[in-house]
């Protein structure tokens, strides 16, 4: 089978991840697998040498007529020379591009977040409607999405598949780097309680709230640390640690205590997937499909308030046994429901039903 990844952006976030870890396992059980995505970007360096690539210059997040317009060409040559028979289109932009370059039979759509559309951007919320039938499964990454989905009256073929990770915890072992060194040095180097945040610094991810929290714990031994930041960022409180972008860098969750990741919106993220791996408990806000993922035992969904998280933060910090339950909980629930087997079996089941359709005699002629 021949499978076609696109996604917007190759900046690695949650959407990149799904990509990264379906191509891999694609590629793994003998499909031959392409990705798509923009010039830049982490991606490229990670996917495995098997993986075709497909860099699209004009393709970016920002909404450009002409640029769109190329994309959409280089789209369809796309589809003439790589002839996939499974399109699986990844977050709204290239969703909405996609559905109006590919042949519809063989689309499958993964709204990662649908609160990205239907609160931040909800202007192009008639797109969505108005595309709902130009592929032939949509898929949700949480409950809550689908029913949202389902609210604003996008019905057809909506299905819901949780993301899932590789077992990173257990398998993924790397030499380090001068800069991991520096970095695990920079965590292990500070005495006392750790809590981590994996995200870009942006209006959706709230930074502010992560130091508004940091600063009215000044007086705890805790030190707060966030990955992802791009540029250099000043006038954070003395507990506040940024390290910049890295990639792969889950790997520092092994020198936590906690994950936290405040957010105004969210779908499945992925970056608490990969806390659970680790054994590590999360606080996280309670946007989206959060709530689905923590339930009391591995971490708790919390209001955006930093009296709330604050609360939180030091009942892990002063009650020993609830961490230690947590992490047990939080590696429980990691396999239960998230590993990348679940995931990838779940969406091969929508990939076979494609393809099953639209080869019908060599199916046949199979069994």
């Amino acid at each position: 089978m021949r499978i076609l990844h696109i996604v917007t952006l190759a900046e690695i976030g949650g959407a990149q991840s799904v990509v990264l870890n379906l191509a891999k396992e694609s590629a793994v059980f003998g499909n031959q697998v392409m990705v798509a995505s923009s010039v830049k970007g982490e991606l490229w360096n990670l996917l495995p040498k098997e993986v075709l690539q497909w860099k699209i210059p004009s393709l970016k997040r920002s909404i450009r007529l002409g640029d769109d317009l190329r994309v959409i060409r280089e789209l369809r040559k796309i589809n003439i020379t790589f002839r996939p028979d499974v399109i699986h289109l990844h977050s709204s932009k290239i969703g909405v591009l996609g559905r109006l370059a590919f042949p519809t039979q063989k689309i499958v759509y993964t709204v990662h977040g649908f609160d990205s559309i239907r609160l931040a951007f909800r202007k192009f919320l008639y797109l969505e409607k108005l595309l709902q039938t130009r592929s032939k499964h949509i898929v949700g990454v949480s409950k809550y999405d689908v029913n949202n989905l389902m609210a604003e009256g996008i019905k057809s073929n909506v299905k819901c598949i949780y993301n899932g990770i590789s077992d990173f915890f257990q398998f993924h072992k790397e030499k380090e780097t001068e800069l991991d060194e520096e970095l695990r040095h920079a965590i292990q180097s500070k005495k006392g309680f750790k809590v981590l945040c994996i995200a870009r610094i942006s209006a959706q991810k709230k930074f502010d709230l992560f130091c508004e929290v940091a600063e009215q714990m000044k007086d705890y031994p805790v030190h707060f640390f966030w990955i992802g930041n791009k540029e250099q960022v000043y006038d954070t409180p003395e507990n506040v640690h940024c390290l910049g972008q890295v990639e792969n860098a889950h790997r520092f969750l092994k020198y936590v205590d906690l994950f936290m990741l405040p957010s105004n919106y969210e779908g499945m993220p992925v970056s608490i997937i990969e806390a659970l791996c680790y054994s590590v408990p999360v606080v996280a806000s309670n946007v989206g499909g959060i709530p689905e993922m923590l339930n009391g035992r591995n971490g708790v969904a919390l209001k955006n308030d930093r009296s709330t998280f604050v609360s939180a933060i030091s009942e892990y910090i002063e009650n020993k046994d609830l961490l230690d339950s947590s992490r047990f909980e939080a590696r429980k629930s990691y396999e239960n429901f998230f590993t990348i087997r679940i995931m990838f079996e779940a969406y091969m089941k929508l990939y076979e039903s494609i393809y099953s359709e639209n080869h019908p005699l060599l199916v046949h002629s199979i069994l």
